[in-house]
């Protein structure tokens, strides 16, 4: 396995809490930036500046395990939900709704998605065009299972990896990524 001169970049990206996830799928988001911080990958997110996301919970479990985490956040100002829980925090002065995502998911080496609305719909497509590769956590709603094991598109760039557990989403975009080395 070719080792790199910086740490793997996995991203999660997942449902804000307007979409009114389960305290389940919220536990999983957390097992999941575990996961990420336990095998030396700094976490990237999308931080949130009025609520609570699961890529926010997964930061909290990722700080849990002493990992390394940068939110990605819209517009400017560093002022983001939780922002304790965060090393690193990026303000693009972009919107969200597509400008934020771009910037948030090409920082990424893999992306890893649970649950999901329209912002994880718009992440899942920019990696895709992007050939990021995709885990999604299939059993966690959204998106996520919508698209899981699935190509965005007829040029089937990249099929969207299926994962039943953060440890076994974490294990798979490792592979994926040290493939593309």
């Amino acid at each position: 396995m070719k080792k790199l001169s910086r740490k793997i970049q996995i991203g999660v990206m997942g449902s804000t809490a307007d979409l009114k996830y389960s305290k389940k799928i919220k536990k999983i988001a957390e097992e999941l930036g575990y996961q990420i911080a336990e095998n030396q990958a700094t976490l990237i997110f999308g931080a949130e500046k009025d609520f609570d996301s699961l890529s926010t919970a997964a930061c909290r479990g990722a700080k849990k395990a002493g990992g390394l985490t940068v939110g990605i956040t819209y517009g400017k100002g560093l002022n983001i939900f939780e922002k304790k829980n965060v090393d690193v925090i990026i303000a693009n002065g972009l919107e969200r709704g597509g400008g934020r995502e771009l910037t948030l998911v090409l920082s990424c080496d893999a992306i890893i998605t649970i649950g999901g609305g329209s912002g994880t719909l718009t992440e899942m497509a920019i990696a895709y065009q992007a050939n990021i590769p995709i885990i999604s956590l299939y059993n966690t709603g959204g998106w996520s299972k919508k698209l899981s094991g699935t190509y965005l598109d007829e040029r089937k760039r990249i099929k969207i990896g299926k994962a039943k557990t953060p440890k076994e989403a974490v294990k798979k975009a490792l592979k994926l990524i040290y493939k593309k080395l």
